[in-house]
């Protein structure tokens, strides 16, 4: 599937980049653990093969579970990837139930995500868990790999990461107390699902005081203000990057899902739109930019890493951020899709999908391809054509719990309360 072939209708456009972006996870995953790789090219630091990511597998996890279901792959060569992908987690090093950010791809054990960070990582692992949920709810044929990942998730020792002060802490390790500089789990960011899992675990669940007492109570949790005509109700000023708002809605469906702060659909339509409204504005005068090519979030850059954002542009499209955006804003995502496809496919185009990030003035693309930018795409897409992740996941009884607990209301929640 490497090749451009243009002319296509949009739907076939958009199944023809979901099935080849798939790729990433069917055919870049570890051999032996079955998780996914943190990335395919330019680490920084650490080994490239053996290196794998709790968060990106369980967006890679989604992603197969649309392949599965679109037969793009046998659906028992994915349950077969899953249970692979269980019964190493099952001797994985965990923290009080909770994974590290990175792990061995061979051994399981845990490789620091940085100096002093190599204890339990609270929003991977709810990034993790969300994926196997999913994968739960979708081989109801396989009630035996199910209950193993009940197990798993019953493990997760939520609680764990609750400061005396009711914050939910990012990263723990149980030999050693909180660091005077941890960092607290407070929105608005891509964490919402720490909470959600949290609240609905039966084992060691997180109090619903530490959300409505820690993680709403930030200066950047709400924001009400107007960019360019549209209502951003959550996040900094100009929404932050996109991921923000598209991770946490990989599996949860925002679609009617309210609480005493936000409609969350809302927030994920109007983030985008916020989005594209800078980037058409265009105030740095990036060549290239435009409807048809908008979309800033975290990805490489061309001097390593960035958070790019309305406030931190640095001139890179970053294709995941309007392609995950598909669910909310279609009229708006869809040219760009087509167009990064069509015109600009020869260099930006492979056999993975789309290359993580480039500049649309020519002057970079990056080498790589990243796990946690391949899989929302992935996820985007099938969202946007069916919901078939959002009605696995959100169906889910840990789901549906954490969310009634935390006072939310949706239809999908009354429908089956």
């Amino acid at each position: 599937m490497a090749g451009v072939i243009r002319g296509l209708d949009d739907a076939a456009l958009r199944d023809r980049i979901a099935q080849a972006t798939a790729g990433y996870f069917l055919d870049w995953s570890h051999p032996v653990s079955g998780m996914a790789r943190e990335r395919s090219a330019g680490a920084f630091g650490y080994d490239i093969e053996d290196t794998v990511c709790t968060g990106g597998t369980g967006f890679g996890l989604l992603a197969q579970i649309v392949a599965a279901e679109r037969g793009w792959r046998p659906r028992r060569e994915i349950l077969d990837r899953v249970e692979r992908l269980v019964g190493f987690l099952e001797t994985a090093d965990r923290f009080d139930g909770v994974f590290p950010h990175f792990l061995h791809g061979a051994t399981g054990r845990v490789l620091p995500f940085m100096a002093g960070d190599d204890g339990g990582d609270l929003v991977e692992t709810a990034f993790l868990m969300t994926g196997l949920l999913g994968a739960a709810a979708f081989f109801t044929e396989a009630p035996g790999i199910g209950a193993r990942i009940e197990a798993l998730f019953d493990a997760v020792n939520w609680a764990a990461h609750l400061r005396e002060d009711g914050a939910v802490m990012w990263h723990r390790h149980p030999d050693r107390p909180f660091a005077p500089n941890a960092l607290p789990i407070r929105g608005w960011n891509e964490a919402m699902p720490v909470f959600v899992l949290g609240a609905g675990s039966d084992t060691h669940p997180i109090p619903p005081e530490s959300y409505h007492q820690s993680w709403v109570r930030t200066p950047t949790f709400l924001n009400g203000r107007s960019y360019d005509g549209t209502v951003l109700p959550l996040g900094p000023d100009w929404g932050g990057p996109l991921f923000l708002s598209q991770y946490p809605f990989l599996g949860i469906d925002p679609r009617g899902l309210t609480d005493a702060y936000a409609d969350y659909g809302a927030q994920a339509r109007a983030h985008a739109l916020v989005n594209r409204a800078h980037c058409l504005a265009n105030p740095r005068g990036h060549t290239g930019y435009g409807a048809a090519c908008w979309g800033l979030t975290a990805s490489d850059d061309p001097k390593g890493y960035a958070a790019h954002s309305p406030t931190h542009d640095t001139g890179v499209i970053t294709p995941t951020a309007a392609l995950s955006s598909l669910p909310y804003a279609p009229a708006e995502a869809m040219p760009v899709l087509r167009h990064l496809h069509d015109d600009l496919g020869d260099r930006i185009w492979g056999e993975a999908g789309f290359v993580d990030a480039f500049c649309p003035n020519g002057d970079w693309v990056a080498e790589s391809r990243l796990a946690i930018d391949q899989g929302p795409i992935v996820v985007g897409l099938e969202n946007h054509r069916s919901g078939l992740i959002w009605r696995l996941v959100s169906g889910r009884p840990e789901i549906r719990r954490g969310l009634l607990r935390l006072g939310f209301s949706a239809p999908y929640l009354a429908a089956s309360a």
